[in-house]
């Protein structure tokens, strides 16, 4: 097996949605914001060649949408999905699997292009199962009134169209074992319904993919939760346990939203979990 992390682009969002009811005062010590009150995030995804499989983790928020929607976004540099696929020897049709860990527009808008005539819409990747699982892809594709504006249809109707998606099973408590793709998934709530975070073994290192259940250093504090999540005392929970199983078994955290923080490790202290060392990917990859 190698892994990979895939750049697929970088943007910002405004700080406060970003942690919710904490101050700003506090989360700018370690997320800085710009003038406009934005901080700078990505959308690192992950590329895992494992045998005949090489299956991508997330795929960010894609190319094709408009102008003024990107403009709320201020991307920044030149990074998309294809030109890292690129760096590091692959392409888009090498693709065999597209774990999308949930459904909304910067996980996998990615996962669906324009066609060629810009009539309609077509997979990204021609020869991969795109996966999901069936609790989420209900919640998504019947949002709520918070949520809608996440759930794209154009990112999500055209996956079921071209008849490559697939669902993993799902589990009776929050930790799926062993799944269709060859690694453990674990299973949280709190930011939507059954987001999926992926725990892969390699050479001896358990790395933990945290999507949005922590999506930066700066959120490692319990309260420190995004105003985007549905159910935050939830979140909080999920966090608490997680975190513990992962400062207690020495979990690599690959950090999809960090834009200057790759991979984590985490270490019980006083205040509880807090940041351990900070790697590349690079390092813990090689």
């Amino acid at each position: 097996m190698q892994l990979y992390p895939i750049n697929s682009g970088n943007f910002k969002l405004d700080g406060g949605a970003m942690f919710g009811v904490v101050p700003k005062s506090i989360w700018q010590q370690t997320n800085p914001a710009d003038a406009n009150n934005m901080i700078d995030l990505t959308a690192r995804c992950l590329l895992i060649e494992d045998g005949n499989r090489l299956i991508l983790v997330d795929t960010g928020m894609g190319n094709k949408q408009s102008d003024k929607f990107f403009g709320y976004y201020y991307l920044w540099g030149d990074a998309t999905l294809e030109k890292s696929l690129k760096k590091n020897g692959f392409s888009t049709d090498d693709i065999t699997d597209v774990f999308l860990t949930h459904l909304h527009f910067d996980h996998c808008g990615g996962a669906i292009n324009w066609n060629k005539n810009h009539t309609g819409y077509e997979p990204a990747f021609k020869n991969a199962r795109f996966w999901s699982n069936k609790n989420h892809w209900a919640w998504a594709t019947q949002p709520n009134k918070r949520e809608k504006a996440s759930f794209l249809e154009e990112n999500i109707r055209p996956i079921e169209a071209s008849g490559q998606l697939k669902f993993l099973s799902l589990p009776e408590d929050d930790l799926l074992k062993n799944s269709e793709l060859g690694f453990d998934v674990f299973f949280a709530n709190g930011h939507t319904d059954k987001q999926m975070i992926p725990l892969i073994q390699y050479k001896g290192k358990t790395i933990a993919f945290m999507a949005d259940l922590l999506p930066t250093v700066g959120h490692l504090p319990l309260p420190f939760v995004m105003g985007y999540d549905t159910r935050p005392l939830l979140t909080l929970n999920e966090k608490e346990k997680f975190l513990n199983i992962a400062a207690d078994n020495n979990y690599y955290l690959f950090l999809e939203h960090d834009a200057h923080n790759e991979i984590i490790t985490v270490k019980h202290t006083e205040k509880g979990v807090r940041l351990n060392e900070v790697f590349t990917a690079q390092e813990v990859f090689s």
